[in-house]
């Protein structure tokens, strides 16, 4: 499949909620900064429908999102919310219209689901904030505009005292490590193989976040790696009697064995200055003694 073409003043993005319900007021003003950037936005017709905790039944979000892949007009799409959901509804929708009508899918968390799809589909996406976090950070609201717009994007982070270094380049893939773990074994397990593989996640507990790097670990999901980025890893949990290893101690654990570079702390995910990526496509990353650079 194509890349999706880069948008310019004028064109369309659709906006649907695949997970958590979402309110009008919520999304007043990402509307308002979308038209601000010069696009067009088109809401779903079920946007604002309840379903317990629900943006609608699992039919309703299937139709949204069906609707979104097979608009002839638009170029991107922009999920509301994230939460949980999209799991429910992804075998209910068909992708192949995407063939002819690429489109820029935008999110992350829940949306992890839908970007595995489309890594399997040979169509990047974009990993960064969900509408309903717009106003939350103007510098990471802005990096999406940057790459839905195709401008240059170059990251330059403070080195981690945990990081490895190295340099490497490849396709990062990945998302959120919960619903990476989720996907395991379905048809939309991804594929790490020589790819830059990025996990950030959030409200763990320590000793979960240490099973899903096992399986990933096990599954040889870690083995052939070309490099690793860990994003935030927020507001994790412990039990009374403490794991005895951070989130990050954990993961570099896990791939202890390896030799690829992995950067920890790259802010992407459950931060505020949630920057955005994208997944599909390649990158060169480098990890240096006094810094991280990841440009694309």
């Amino acid at each position: 499949m194509k890349q999706p073409p880069f948008l310019k003043t004028g064109d369309t993005i659709l906006v649907i909620g695949t997970a958590r319900a979402r309110s009008r007021d919520q999304l007043e003003p990402a509307l308002t900064i979308l038209k601000s950037w010069g696009l067009k936005a088109e809401l779903g017709k079920n946007l604002f429908k309840k379903h317990h905790q629900f943006a609608g039944t699992d039919e309703q979000r299937a139709a949204d999102l069906q609707w979104a892949i097979d608009h002839k007009i638009a170029k991107a799409v922009l999920i509301a919310g994230g939460g949980y959901g999209a799991l429910r509804i992804i075998d209910k929708v068909n992708f192949n219209s995407l063939k002819k009508t690429p489109k820029w899918f935008v999110g992350y968390s829940d949306t992890t689901i839908i970007q595995a799809r489309l890594q399997k589909l040979k169509c990047p996406s974009i990993h960064g904030t969900m509408a309903f976090q717009f106003p939350k950070n103007k510098e990471a609201t802005n990096s999406i505009k940057k790459l839905l717009f195709g401008e240059k994007i170059n990251y330059i982070i403070p080195k981690n005292k945990l990081d490895r270094l190295g340099k490497t380049k490849g396709e990062v893939v990945g998302g959120n490590l919960s619903l990476i773990y989720a996907l395991s074994g379905s048809v939309d397990d991804i594929d790490t193989k020589n790819k830059i593989l990025f996990i950030e996640d959030l409200d763990e507990q320590l000793y979960h976040i240490d099973r899903m790097m096992m399986q990933l670990k096990r599954s040889g999901k870690l083995k052939n790696l070309k490099g690793l980025i860990v994003g935030g890893m927020s507001e994790m949990k412990d039990n009374a009697i403490p794991y005895g290893k951070t989130a990050n101690e954990i993961i570099l654990d896990a791939v202890k064995d390896y030799k690829y570079p992995v950067c920890f702390n790259f802010p992407a995910g459950h931060i505020e200055k949630n920057m955005a990526l994208y997944l599909g496509k390649k990158a060169k990353l480098s990890v240096e003694k006094n810094k991280v650079t990841l440009n694309y």
